[in-house]
């Protein structure tokens, strides 16, 4: 059935001669471009899994600076409403002094001027009631 002559090792001669040149010719070059394509793909995964971390934690760091941003703006306002209630209640209380005062004051003048008016009126009374016993009387009164 089968012959053993010299075409047979001529046919593994020329397979293995076949082998190495296709592994010269078209398998290293296109084990070298998977190979680099491979190394392109991973370095770019590794890139974009640094970057997509980078940006998280810029995010977190962001969140972060917002927060005590906003922490900061409240004690701020906080502490302007404390002033503001403080100046509130310091000029309702000198207003409401200033108050007192004028109506002590008014107070006083009015003493004052019922006094005056009393002595005024007793000196009318006085007059009147002289006349008044002068007329009656018809004398002097003194």
């Amino acid at each position: 059935m089968f012959d053993f002559d010299a075409t047979l090792p001529f046919m593994a001669l020329q397979f293995l001669l076949l082998a190495a040149l296709l592994n010269v010719i078209f398998y290293k070059p296109l084990t070298k471009v998977l190979d680099d394509r491979d190394n392109y793909i991973r370095t770019n995964t590794l890139d974009a899994k640094e970057r997509l971390a980078k940006a998280e934690r810029l995010a977190q760091e962001y969140e972060q600076q917002l927060a005590d941003a906003r922490r900061q703006s409240m004690v701020v306002a906080e502490a302007a409403q404390a002033d503001a209630k403080k100046i509130t209640s310091q000029k309702i209380a000198e207003a409401q002094q200033e108050a007192q005062a004028q109506r002590e004051k008014a107070a006083i003048e009015i003493e004052q001027q019922k006094q005056a008016a009393m002595i005024s009126l007793e000196q009318q009374v006085d007059g009147l009631s002289r006349q008044i016993l002068e007329k009656l009387l018809g004398t002097t009164v003194a």
